[in-house]
Parts: C-alpha cells; sequence; structure tokens
C-alpha cells in the first residue's frame, strides 16, 4: 500500500515498544505513565452513572452537541474556578476525548507542514509524534528543575518565529518540574509580541503534594494584556478521576475553538454522550476535593519512598529533583565510579532483573540526552518501589 506521506515523519513510539517486553511475571513497573487505579472512586463514578440512567438517560445515551455536553462544560467551568481561572465561561470551552485529542485539534488547526513548534526538552512524548505527523520542526527549549528556562525560549521564539510554543508547566512529563511563578510571568508576554499560540497542557496540576503550585498560565493571563487571546489551555480528568471516561478539554480564543469544533465533527462527532454526563454528575456531587486528597496523600508517599530509596541505594550514580506532585521522577545517571550512564542498556539489564523504567532519550525532539530516564511512582505501593529500587541497583551491577 501507499500510505500518506505524513507518516515518514513519525515512528512507533518507544514506549509502546517497551511495554511488550513487560510480559515476564513478577515485574516491578515504573514504565506507565497512568493513574493507579485503586485509587479510582468506583462507589462514587457508579453512583454519578446511575444518576444518569435515572435522571437523564435519553440525552446521556443520545447524539450529542461536537462541542460538548453542556452540564458538563457548565460543571468544567465551575472547576476552572476553583483553580483559579474564574472567569472561563461554558462557551469558552470544549470537550474532548482525552486531552490527548486537544492536542491533535491544535495539531490540525494551526500546524503546516514546515511549520515550527517549539516544546521543552524533554516533554510528552506522544505531543512530538502528533506535531511532527502535521508536518512540524519540533524545536527543543532547555528544562532545569524550575521548568523551562524563559530567556532560552525567548531566544529561540525570536530565531524561528514558531506557529505554537507547547508548556507543560506544571509536573511536567516526564521531567516532573514546575515553572516558578517568576518564569510564568516572563513567559506570557511572550505570546503577544510578536504573537505565537501558547498552549499550556495541564493535566497533573490538580495532584500537589504539600503546597498548591503556582497559579496557571490561564489564570495570569489577565494581568497580561492580549496574552488570553494568544494562549491555549488543555485540562483532563484522566489522572485526577480516571483515564477511562476519555474526558479532556480545550479552552482557547472563539476563532480557534470554532475550528477546532469543525475538525472535531469530522474525527468523532463527539466524546461519549454518556461518559461526559457521568463527568457531570460526579463533578455536580461535590465529592472531587475528598477524592484528589486521598490521591496526594498516596502519591505523596509513593514519591517520598522513591527519592529516599534511590538515595540509600544508588548514591551517587544517580541526580535528580525531588517531585513536588504528578506522577514522574526523572532521573539522570551520573557515571560516577565508573557507574552505567547508558539509561537504554540500563533498562535492558532492568527487565532482566525484575523491574522496567522508560529510557529519557525518546522524550527529547532534539538532542536526546541518553543517560536520562522516567520512573513513574504512582502505580507501585511503597514496599513494591523499595523492591523495584533494590533490583535496579542489582541491574546497575549486572
Amino acid at each position: 500500500m501507499k500510505f500518506a506521506d505524513r507518516l515518514n515523519n513519525v515512528e512507533t513510539s518507544a514506549i509502546r515498544e517497551l511495554f511488550k517486553l513487560l510480559g515476564k511475571p513478577g515485574i516491578i513497573s515504573f514504565a506507565g505513565g497512568f493513574p493507579d487505579s485503586a485509587m479510582f472512586d468506583v462507589p462514587g463514578i457508579q453512583a454519578a452513572s446511575e444518576r444518569v440512567l435515572t435522571e437523564e438517560p435519553g440525552s446521556a445515551l443520545q447524539y450529542g452537541a461536537t462541542e460538548g455536553y453542556q452540564p458538563l462544560r457548565e460543571q468544567l467551568s465551575a472547576f476552572m474556578a476553583t483553580k483559579g481561572a474564574k472567569d472561563v465561561a461554558p462557551d469558552q470551552l470544549i470537550v474532548t476525548t482525552g486531552s490527548q485529542q486537544a492536542l491533535d485539534l491544535l495539531g490540525k488547526t494551526m500546524i503546516n507542514p514546515g511549520d515550527k513548534v517549539i516544546v521543552e526538552g524533554p516533554t510528552f512524548l506522544a505531543t512530538i509524534q502528533c506535531f511532527r505527523l502535521y508536518g512540524a520542526e519540533v524545536i527543543s527549549a532547555p528544562v532545569d528543575k524550575d521548568g523551562v528556562d524563559p530567556e532560552a525560549l525567548e531566544k529561540l521564539i525570536v530565531e524561528h518565529q514558531p506557529k505554537m510554543v507547547y508548556l507543560i508547566p506544571t509536573f511536567g512529563n516526564p521531567s516532573g518540574a514546575t515553572l516558578t511563578l517568576e518564569r510564568r510571568k516572563q513567559i506570557l508576554p511572550m505570546a503577544v509580541k510578536p504573537p505565537v499560540l501558547v498552549v499550556e497542557d495541564d493535566p497533573y496540576g490538580d495532584l500537589y503534594f504539600d503546597q498548591a503550585p503556582p497559579a496557571s498560565l490561564l489564570s495570569l493571563s489577565a494581568s497580561v494584556p492580549g496574552s488570553r487571546e494568544w494562549l491555549a489551555h488543555c485540562g483532563s480528568l484522566s489522572k485526577v478521576l480516571c483515564p477511562g471516561l476519555r474526558i479532556g478539554w480545550l479552552i482557547a480564543n472563539p476563532e480557534l475553538l470554532a475550528r477546532a469544533t469543525m475538525c472535531k465533527q469530522f474525527s468523532d462527532a463527539h466524546t461519549s454522550t454518556y461518559a461526559q454526563a457521568t463527568a457531570a454528575q460526579y463533578l455536580r456531587s461535590g465529592v472531587m476535593p475528598q477524592t484528589l486528597a486521598r490521591v496526594r496523600a498516596v502519591y505523596a508517599k509513593r514519591a517520598q519512598a522513591m527519592c529516599d530509596a534511590l538515595r540509600s541505594e544508588l548514591g551517587d550514580a544517580v541526580e535528580f529533583v525531588q517531585p513536588q506532585g504528578g506522577l514522574f521522577l526523572w532521573v539522570r545517571l551520573t557515571g560516577a565510579n565508573g557507574q552505567e550512564r547508558d539509561a537504554n542498556a540500563l533498562a535492558k539489564r532492568a527487565i532482566e532483573q525484575g523491574v522496567a523504567f522508560v529510557p529519557g532519550a525518546p522524550f527529547f525532539s532534539q538532542n536526546p540526552d541518553p543517560s536520562t530516564l522516567r520512573l513513574s511512582f504512582a502505580t507501585a505501593d511503597e514496599e513494591k518501589i523499595r523492591e523495584g529500587i533494590a533490583r535496579l541497583k542489582k541491574a546497575f551491577k549486572a
């Protein structure tokens, strides 16, 4: 068959390929980028589903508006207000099939072949693949413990005149880094002059451990005239409620939303109305704050257990910044005392020892760092985390 030329710009996800190797019985996986299914509020979701089928079966089981189920759009507007974005009206967002679809819609509506897009280095692998699929040249901006470097980002914007800048400012995937408030205030004006669409992806912002993170770019945009028109915000319930409902949303200016809605209509007509109605009932019930509190407490303990185990088992062979939220720990192999510096080689030996992680190189659109790796602490309890890191230590010595 003669496939579309655009497929030449992408390849199968290295992470997906890694999962093919995880069939070994008893393996402890730190590779996944998903929440722990034990954290799902099954009784709460079940109750919401039952209310849907009792109170609104006709509308919930029928085709729906491409923009989203109106009761859910209203609940998401209220949910955003609790996070500091108090002026997001229901008609200023559309519901998407996970935030992944929001990114795809941005690619469809904004990117022409040859356009340049700036992302963080490292960043969410699926974003790199998505934007390349539409023909973008994906350029990497450096990230440190405080998020993307604003001075470097500004220089790249001036040099490349990109169509978009894509950021995960809070508890980034895979870096775990959080952009400081000072840096957020530096970045917002970059959207205005010369104008460039800044995409804020925020699937992890509610998963903080101690203190809430800095205000979102969306919340801060009111203080920078004109920035709101050049800012798109992607949200998701996948990490905080459950991925199976596939509920995400996109907030953007009316012109962009209209075109994204048109593209979504061609793609899937609308996100599952039943799933949307269930999510709306769940948010309306008022139990989300308790759910988030429970999830935060569990993930905070697991993150601490992983950091403690890395320090005690691997010492100066690794370096990392302790995450303050999210699902991930970003680690760099130092090569101290002749230890391993190639994360890909280490990953293969680690699987032989019964533990899995994701090498960091695929998360870079340019200049990959082969000494980096991503560990997820979300799906293993504290005992398994300690055992998994002990197995990882054996992989160093193998």
